[in-house]
């Protein structure tokens, strides 16, 4: 099990945003995993990975192919209060899943 967060690198987050939308990503896709997966993936350790993401365009087809997979994901637009305009999509997070079908979505992306 694990989960795969794919971050923007086209808007300029800071490392503190950066961490922060990360962190807010993967809280609302677990919220959404159902009991059984949330809990096989939180005893296991949680694995995460965060990768890079080109823009918001690309975050969507992601989300997409996790629905498609039946995977739960999270989308994030941050608030506005500091360093993004209202609204702006930062990051999408995938899982928790398998490992297998989490690849299937975003294996062909780079390390943050």
């Amino acid at each position: 099990m694990k989960q795969a967060i794919v971050a923007r690198t086209d808007v300029g987050m800071g490392t503190g945003k950066l961490a922060a939308q990360v962190a807010h990503a993967s809280l609302s896709a677990y919220e959404d995993a159902g009991e059984s997966a949330g809990t096989e993936w939180k005893s296991g350790g949680q694995t995460k990975i965060v990768l890079k993401g080109s823009g918001e365009k690309q975050l969507r087809e992601l989300a997409d192919a996790a629905r498609r997979e039946g995977l739960p994901y999270a989308i994030v637009r941050d608030a506005g209060h500091t360093q993004l305009e209202p609204g702006t999509v930062t990051a999408l997070a995938v899982g928790p899943g398998s490992e297998r079908v989490v690849d299937r979505v975003t294996g062909d992306l780079e390390l943050y």
